[in-house]
């Protein structure tokens, strides 16, 4: 291991330093369907319809679908689509009734720098936060990763937050957004929780991205892999040269290297009834694949109507995430009560944030952390990056 890491090491005085000139729009959707926004600047708020005419308005101004298009402060505007900016810089977006993005439903209020771009679609109202590469990246951070872990720790999550956006840029087709605010895709709530060690994180590493074959790659991370990180073929049925498995016995300080859950059967058979999984009444739940790494990958439900094969993500999915941390577990079964005794947290793709933390307290750099798990992959300027199309794996 320390040979590797010494490789590593020796590899970070050829790579590229922070771009000082490198930026770029990232589209964030931060609310879905509002029946009402309210946005304001310190200075005022500026219109942009789609035909490019430009207006003032005053603060704050008001937006509600109306007839596939919108009101704005209770006047009838012909489009479905309008651009606010703040000419003070930053805006302040509060939605009524709106299930924002990872977030419970009720009103809620984000302060985001950019602009946001509003559609009116069936009757409620679309947010996209339309904001700087970097600035984006300083939101993000602090949410995934504590700011108050090393700064080698930092400057980790920074590249790969910066790369997991422009790579969900690059293949994001005709959608409106780039990535959700949410665990969905990475955390983010504007400036919120904005942090002076974050920010010197991201500035140290402006504009450098993780490439494969020249191209951003799908820089997954998550929290504690509790033994090898996962292949991503195992978990998204991805065959990804940079996503396989490595030893990372270096997160054994998570609060969730082990952990215990449970759940009724009962709350199974429902959540399984709105994914739409006929079943009957649940007689058992067995694991009976496993990943390389000892993950579950498949599970046998045994029903009163029958069998039903589950994926083991799947179930962390339809139970909820919270509910049970990884697929890392064994089953017991009490009555009509299921136990879980698990290790580790998220799907352990990729990075391993606890696994980076403890790199960066023993001395290793960035760079290093980066090459040992996203293996192959080259750290580069953004700049010289292809940013346009997924190369093919």
């Amino acid at each position: 291991m320390r040979r590797i890491f010494g490789l590593c090491l020796l590899l970070q005085m050829l790579l590229p330093g922070p771009s000082s000139e490198a930026s770029d729009l990232i589209r964030v959707l931060i609310f879905e369907d509002a029946k009402r926004l309210e946005i304001s600047a310190a200075h005022g708020v500026s219109l942009t319809r789609v035909d490019g005419d430009t207006r003032a308005v005053g603060s704050p101004l008001v937006l509600r679908p109306w007839a596939g298009r919108m009101l704005v402060n209770g006047k009838p505007l012909q489009t479905s689509l309008v651009t606010v900016g703040g000419r003070g810089g930053e805006l302040t977006v509060t939605a009524e009734d709106a299930p924002a993005v990872g977030w419970e439903i009720g009103p809620r209020t984000i302060v985001v720098g950019g602009t946001v771009r509003v559609f009116s679609r069936d009757g409620r109202l679309v947010v996209v936060n339309e904001v700087e590469l970097e600035e984006y990246v300083k939101g993000v951070v602090p949410l995934e990763m504590n700011a108050g872990w090393h700064p080698e720790a930092l400057k980790v999550q920074a590249v790969v937050a910066r790369t997991y956006a422009l790579y969900k840029r690059m293949i994001s087709g005709d959608r409106e957004y780039d990535v959700v605010a949410s665990i969905q895709d990475q955390a983010y709530e504007g400036r919120q929780g904005l942090d002076d060690r974050v920010e010197r994180a991201v500035e140290s590493t402006r504009g450098l991205i993780l490439t494969h074959r020249n191209a951003p790659i799908l820089a997954a991370y998550s929290s504690t892999a509790a033994g090898p990180t996962e292949n991503a073929v195992h978990v998204w049925s991805k065959e990804l040269p940079y996503l396989r498995g490595v030893e990372c016995p270096f997160d054994r300080n998570s609060p969730y290297y082990r952990w215990r859950a449970s759940f009724r059967i009962q709350d199974l058979e429902e959540n399984l009834a709105r994914q739409d999984a006929a079943v009957g009444t649940i007689a058992s739940v067995t694991p009976f694949a496993y990943s390389r790494a000892g993950r579950v990958t498949k599970l046998r439900i045994l029903h009163s109507q029958g069998e039903l094969i589950l994926r083991g993500q799947d179930l962390r999915r339809i139970m909820g995430y919270g509910v049970i941390p990884s697929t890392q577990f064994q089953v017991e079964t009490f009555g009509r009560e299921v136990i879980l005794s698990g290790r580790g947290s998220g799907h352990a793709v990729g990075l391993c944030q606890w696994g980076a933390k403890e790199l960066a307290e023993l001395g290793y750099a960035h760079t290093a952390i980066l090459a040992y798990y996203f293996p192959g992959t080259t750290l580069r300027d953004m700049r010289s990056a292809v940013l346009s199309s997924p190369p093919a794996p």
